[in-house]
């Protein structure tokens, strides 16, 4: 499919490595191990697995109880023991996580000519806690949380909550993210999907090529045709 920048009326935006940088977490994990990259890895590899897992047996918990599972297995498999305020610790960074330097002027450019919403495996608490966090609560119509339907992206089941959420026939929803998985499950559902690349590595080639690759919210913007500010 072609990026039809006609038909966009809504843009949804992941939030985890989209909005905001999750890179924060190796500063929180740097004095529990010597190798600092694979911890991470080890951590992140654990939460997608398990949330594709929820899903594949029906057994939905919220992202951050499955994230704090993921880091305590990943912290165990490299031989560090943690209390549970360690991990408390750690996990909140996630509270506090820094936005892409793009996104405060990229959402506010794009707000002015769409509706923009954010649409997420966070929890609602998690999302308002990053919105206030970024300062960008007045660029989002809504932060639509997985947890208002129990099920976890890619399920198509996410993507056509969301544009009903928007009130947006699902083909004039563009869904923007970082992860690729997130992009694919948009575009098997029927949106727009945009990937906006935050890590510089390539493509997954197995899947179907992304409608629009961007570097940052204002090629959006400039796809779109919405004037600069």
């Amino acid at each position: 499919m072609t990026f039809d920048p006609d038909a966009v009326e809504t843009v949804t935006v992941d939030s985890y490595g989209t909005l905001v940088d999750p890179a924060a977490a190796e500063d929180a994990v740097a004095g529990y191990a010597d190798d600092v990259d694979s911890l991470l890895s080890h951590w992140r590899a654990n939460y997608l697995s398990y949330v594709m897992i929820a899903n594949d047996v029906d057994d939905y918990r919220p992202f951050d109880e499955l994230i704090g599972a993921a880091l305590e297995q990943a912290l165990g498999a490299h031989g560090v023991e943690t209390t549970p305020a360690e991990r408390e610790e750690i996990l909140s960074v996630y509270d506090d996580l820094d936005p892409f330097d793009d996104v405060r002027d990229g959402l506010a450019r794009l707000s002015a000519d769409l509706d923009v919403y954010v649409l997420s495996m966070g929890t609602p608490e998690m999302l308002e806690e990053m919105l206030e966090g970024c300062g960008i609560e007045a660029y989002v119509e809504d932060a639509i949380s997985v947890h208002e339907i129990r099920t976890f992206k890619p399920e198509p089941a996410v993507y056509e909550h969301g544009a009903e959420r928007t009130d947006t026939p699902i083909e004039n929803v563009a869904h923007v993210a970082g992860p690729s998985f997130d992009v694919r499950g948009a575009m098997h559902a029927g949106m727009q999907g945009v990937w906006v690349d935050r890590t510089g590595e390539p493509w997954d080639p197995w899947f179907p090529e992304p409608d629009l690759a961007v570097a940052s919210l204002h090629d959006l913007a400039d796809a779109l045709d919405v004037p600069a500010r």
